[in-house]
C-alpha cells in the first residue's frame, strides 16, 4: 500500500526500466494510412532452410552475455546474472529486437561458416550480427527481405516472431510455405508474406542472398484485392537479372486492410480514433 502510484490517463513510462519500454510501433503514425507501394531496392537479411521455428526467429530462453541483447543490458547496468530470459523481457522492444534471429542454432546460408544470428551486410560483404546489419540497412534506408524454405514460422505461436522482424526493417518474407498462425501474424505486423510458385525454391532460382530485390505490383494488389494473386519479384545481381512469380499470402479482405494500414495495431487505433470526437495525435 505504500507504493507510489502515478496519476493520469496514460501510462507513465519509466525511462530507466529494462523490462518495460514504450515500443515504437505507433511512432510517426498518421491519422490516414500511407498508400502502400512496391518494395524496391531491398536486400536479403537471411536465407534460411526448412522448418525455421518461431524459437529460431524469436528465442524465449537465456540471453547470452556476448549477444546484442546481452550487450544492451550490460550497457544499461544489468549484470549477466540478472539478465533473466528473452521471455521475461518481452515488454522491452530493445531487448526483443536484438534477440530476433539470435537463436544459436539458426543457420543462415549467407554465412555458411557461422551458426547463430549472423549475416553479411551488402554490398560490402562484412560479416556481423543480424541486428548490426539491420541497423546499417535502416540507416541506409534499405528495406529487407527474409528468404526461407518450407514451414516457415512453425512451432508455438509467438507474437515477437513477427514484431521483431518488423522492427529490424523486414518488409517481406519469401518462403516455400508457412505455418498458418505465423503467416497471419506477419500480415498483422505489416510484413508481406510471399510464397514461391509451385516447383520454385531459393535453390532452383539460384538465389544466394546477394541480390537486390524489387517486389512489383503491391499497390494494385491491395487496391483491388482478390485472394490467390501473384506478384513479380525481380532479383538483380550486378548485370544479371532474373524474375519470378510469388504468390501473395494475404488471404482475406480483412488481412488486406490490416496490411494497407501498416499492420493490425495501426488499423485498430485508427478505427478507435474514427469513433471518438476529433482527436489530435501526439
Amino acid at each position: 500500500r505504500g507504493l507510489a502510484i502515478p496519476k493520469g490517463e496514460t501510462y507513465a513510462w519509466e525511462k530507466d526500466s529494462t523490462y518495460i519500454r514504450r515500443a515504437p510501433f505507433f511512432d510517426q503514425m498518421s491519422l490516414q494510412p500511407v498508400p502502400v507501394d512496391d518494395i524496391e531496392g531491398a536486400r536479403v537479411l537471411a536465407v534460411l532452410g526448412d522448418s525455421v521455428t518461431t524459437d529460431h526467429i524469436s528465442p524465449a530462453g537465456a540471453i547470452k552475455k556476448d549477444s546484442p541483447a546481452g550487450k544492451y543490458l550490460q550497457e544499461h547496468g544489468v549484470k549477466p546474472a540478472d539478465f533473466n530470459s528473452y521471455g521475461s523481457r518481452r515488454g522491452n522492444h530493445e531487448v526483443m529486437v536484438r534477440g530476433t534471429f539470435a537463436n544459436v542454432r539458426l543457420r543462415n546460408k549467407m554465412v555458411p561458416n557461422l551458426e547463430g544470428g549472423f549475416t553479411r551486410h551488402l554490398p560490402d560483404g562484412g560479416e556481423m550480427t543480424i541486428f548490426e546489419a539491420s541497423e546499417k540497412y535502416v540507416a541506409e534506408g534499405v528495406p529487407l527481405v527474409i528468404i526461407a524454405g518450407k514451414e516457415y514460422g512453425s512451432g508455438s505461436s509467438r507474437d515477437w516472431a513477427a514484431k521483431g522482424p518488423r522492427l529490424l526493417g523486414v518488409r517481406a518474407v519469401i518462403a516455400e510455405s508457412y505455418e498458418r498462425i505465423h503467416r497471419s501474424n506477419l500480415v498483422g505486423m505489416g510484413i508481406l508474406p510471399l510464397e514461391f510458385a509451385a516447383g520454385d525454391t531459393a535453390e532452383s532460382l539460384q538465389l544466394s542472398g546477394e541480390e537486390v530485390l524489387d517486389i512489383v505490383g503491391i499497390r494494385e494488389l491491395i487496391s483491388g484485392f482478390a485472394p490467390g494473386r501473384s506478384l513479380k519479384v525481380r532479383a538483380s545481381a550486378g548485370e544479371k537479372v532474373k524474375e519470378f512469380k510469388a504468390l501473395v499470402r494475404i488471404d482475406t479482405p480483412q488481412e488486406a486492410l490490416y496490411y494497407a494500414n501498416g499492420g493490425i495495431l495501426q488499423y485498430v487505433l485508427r478505427q478507435l480514433l474514427a469513433t471518438r470526437p476529433k482527436t489530435v495525435m501526439a
